[in-house]
């Protein structure tokens, strides 16, 4: 749990009374040989759920303790004879974990499936009994945290249990809760392991459930967990920081006399305010030694001004950045802009009379509860409010839904447990979000998919606008050829920001595909599998083309013959394109959009799925990548002797400096050699540098040559390049 907030003058008996002391490991052994003495009630309760009880009433003073006695009567009868490694009593674990969910405010319905969240796991005890007895909303809780049988999963039974139980945190956040919960007394007692399975575990503690308490606003038990982690993992530093701050605690603390001036200038103002000093976990003063290399006594801890009401923030405010000199560049305001994981603050830093520079945290008590216990400090999200029940189905999920929804959706169609498992700790590694506003493409008269509506889209921090397209359009993405952020044009690469707006450009060809390339863009995993799965899906019989822009295998509309093959049983690229024969009988002939071949370029070809044999340039990287991976060649050859007399689609790049009207002058410029333009992309100026990519249709692939002189002619452009030599000069470009 986190440090808790405390006075400058007795910090550990402050934290005390505000019920928010740290949760000893002595305290929890106390109450688990509670359950030594048998079931005999007390008021109705057993022994051992007395301190569990009592925190409960502080938090719910009208709870019904009923159920919770009849849940650890069952629970305490059903691991009767059950011992943990450690040799104490397994009842212990259900009742440490009851307690530390209690502390953080957690109603009653969780703290019941709290006290049985392992009766069915580890005992004779079945969902159909818990159902009978608790009702169906602590049976599914119960259900969401209950892990896979190895003997069913074997290795994959961990990661399926994890996607398991987010399944079920998309339904309740109280699965995901009741879980953190229990990691953090697992890791509190993880001692008696050795020191290997220590280390597994506190690894996926860290890719997994940290992010995931993170997401669901759970400070206190995010940080707690984080310290554990870092013991285990990183003993040294661990053992580093923890002397450092023992150091420092027999030092005067220079944050004391910056709170008792700052209580002052409150109270002369009129403003009823609490100011504690927060001390940092043992993660956080790492963090910041790292950061500042070196610390100072305020470093090891900020203010926190608990007030009333959310104008009383702003007002604390400006008495902090009348009174106090202001550090301007840590100033943030989470209360305007909440977190998507609730979190609500305003942060801001002051410089002390001997120039200590104190970071200050301004809240509500009520925004302090959701700090610290987040998800958990709403209770039951989902209880119906005024007395009128929410409609059926109809849920108010209490997080900010994108990160969830994203993870509930790309699960679906990962049925693989190891890129599941992978996916997972990628996307959880992505900790913060960012909102993208979509620009309706009707409203600018461009051409768009239906259903391609405006609004907001949620996506984590470090996406670009391959990430926005795949959220917003699924597997029609594909056809995405480019980008306008935030009115310019933009590529795909382009990383997006909090705030931006966003229009992504459709083709009108829904035979288009994704690069290569595109998953180097790509961050998150809904993007990554899908455009994987195009690609892969390329190379084996009966799937989609290789490479990007390849237009589909089209049969024959019915009554009519099939395309007629030459002597060698090659079949000719599809009508409107170069023809082409390959040394295959029987086989269909496309041009890759990866590197638009065009005679008379040396070429050569890749089988793909149904017979069909892909074109590629000598040169095009995707020849090295097939070849890598052992796929044979297929010779393949220009009908016509090589000759140009037919119309081709080709991908040219051109390098030049930035001026007004470049981008008219090229158009002008390809239009007067007669070609078509099909896409075109242009990035942002970099070091007075432009690039743009231009896919164009030319009714004769022998015009080409002039074509790309015609372009190098117009002013300030100083080379033109085809696509495959485009991707190897784009390595060299600062």
């Amino acid at each position: 749990m986190s440090a808790e907030a405390t006075n400058p003058g007795n910090p550990g008996a402050a934290g005390r009374r505000r019920g928010r002391r740290r949760l000893e490991l002595r305290g929890l052994r106390r109450i688990g040989r509670a359950a030594l003495l048998g079931p005999a009630p007390r008021d109705g309760l057993p022994h051992a759920l007395e301190h569990v009880a009592k925190v409960h009433r502080r938090h719910h003073p009208e709870a019904d303790l009923d159920i919770l006695a009849k849940a650890y009567q069952l629970a305490e009868s059903s691991h009767r004879g059950q011992l943990r490694k450690s040799g104490e009593p397994y009842i212990t674990h259900p009742l440490a974990v009851t307690l530390i969910l209690a502390e953080l405010g957690a109603e009653t319905t969780t703290l019941t499936a709290s006290l049985l969240h392992d009766t069915v796991e580890d005992t004779e005890v079945t969902l159909d009994q818990v159902r009978e007895r608790f009702g169906a909303e602590v049976c599914y809780l119960v259900d969401g945290v209950t892990k896979l049988e190895k003997v069913d999963y074997g290795a994959a039974a961990e990661p399926e249990t994890f996607r398991k139980m987010l399944v079920a945190t998309g339904n309740d956040v109280r699965v995901m809760s009741i879980k953190l919960a229990d990691r953090l007394h697992n890791m509190r007692t993880l001692g008696v392991m050795r020191p290997e399975k220590q280390a597994r575990i506190a690894k996926v503690t860290r890719d997994v459930l940290i992010p995931l308490a993170e997401r669901l606003g759970v400070q206190a038990l995010k940080a707690e967990l984080e310290d554990l982690v870092f013991a285990i993992l990183h003993p040294e530093e661990y053992a580093t920081t923890r002397a450092l701050v023992l150091e420092y605690a027999t030092r005067p603390d220079p944050l004391t006399a910056i709170a008792e001036r700052l209580r002052t200038v409150l109270d002369e103002a009129g403003i009823g305010a609490e100011v504690l000093i927060r001390p940092r976990h043992f993660v956080s003063v790492h963090r910041v030694r790292l950061a500042r290399r070196e610390l100072t006594g305020a470093d090891l801890g900020r203010l926190l001004v608990l007030v009333a009401e959310d104008a009383d923030c702003y007002a604390v405010l400006g008495e902090l950045h009348t009174c106090f000199t202001p550090v301007v560049s840590e100033f943030k305001d989470f209360i305007a802009a909440p977190k998507y994981n609730l979190y609500q603050s305003l942060h801001t830093a002051i410089a002390g009379p001997s120039g200590e520079i104190a970071e200050t945290l301004i809240r509500t008590h009520q925004m302090h509860r959701v700090a610290e216990a987040g998800v958990i400090a709403l209770g039951n999200p989902y209880a119906p409010t005024d007395g009128v029940d929410a409609p059926e189905g109809e849920r108010a999920d209490p997080t900010r839904p994108g990160w969830l929804s994203r993870l509930l959706e790309w699960q679906r169609t990962t049925p693989d447990p190891d890129t599941f498992w992978t996916s997972l700790r990628d996307d959880l590694a992505q900790d913060r979000e960012i909102t993208v506003f979509c620009v309706d493409a009707a409203a600018s008269g461009a051409d768009r998919p239906a259903g391609a509506a405006g609004g907001a889209i949620d996506l984590p921090a470090g996406a670009s606008c391959v990430d926005a397209a795949y959220e917003r359009h699924g597997e029609a993405a594909h056809c995405c050829i480019g980008a306008r952020v935030n009115g310019r044009l933009a590529t795909l690469a382009t990383v997006l920001h909090d705030g931006d707006s966003l229009q992504l450009l459709m083709a009108p060809d829904s035979a288009a595909g994704p690069s290569p390339e595109w998953l180097d863009h790509a961050r998150t995993p809904a993007a990554r599998l899908t455009i994987a799965r195009w690609l892969a899906g390329a190379c084996e019989p009966g799937g989609r083309p290789a490479t990007p822009g390849e237009a589909p295998a089209a049969a024959p509309p019915a009554g009519r013959p099939s395309v007629p093959q030459d002597r060698s049983g090659a079949v000719p690229a599809t009508p409107g394109s170069v023809l082409a024969v390959a040394d295959l009988p029987g086989a269909a002939v496309r041009l890759a959009g990866c590197c638009t071949p065009v005679p008379p370029d040396t070429v050569t070809g890749f089988a793909v799925r149904g017979g069909t044999v892909t074109v590629h340039r000598a040169l095009c990287p995707v020849v090295a990548r097939m070849a890598a991976t052992g796929r044979q060649p297929v010779g393949v050859r220009w009908r016509g002797a090589g000759q140009g007399g037919h119309g081709c689609r080709v991908t040219l790049l051109a390098e030049a400096f930035s001026r007004p009207h470049l981008l008219a002058d090229l158009t002008e410029a390809i239009a007067s050699q007669g070609a078509a333009v099909v896409s075109a992309a242009v990035e942002p100026p970099h070091e007075q540098r432009v690039r743009h990519t231009y896919t164009l249709h030319l009714p004769n692939a022998a015009g080409l040559p002039s074509l790309m002189r015609a372009m190098r002619q117009v002013p300030g452009v100083f080379d033109v390049l085809r696509a495959g030599r485009a991707r190897q000069a784009a390595v060299a470009r600062p």
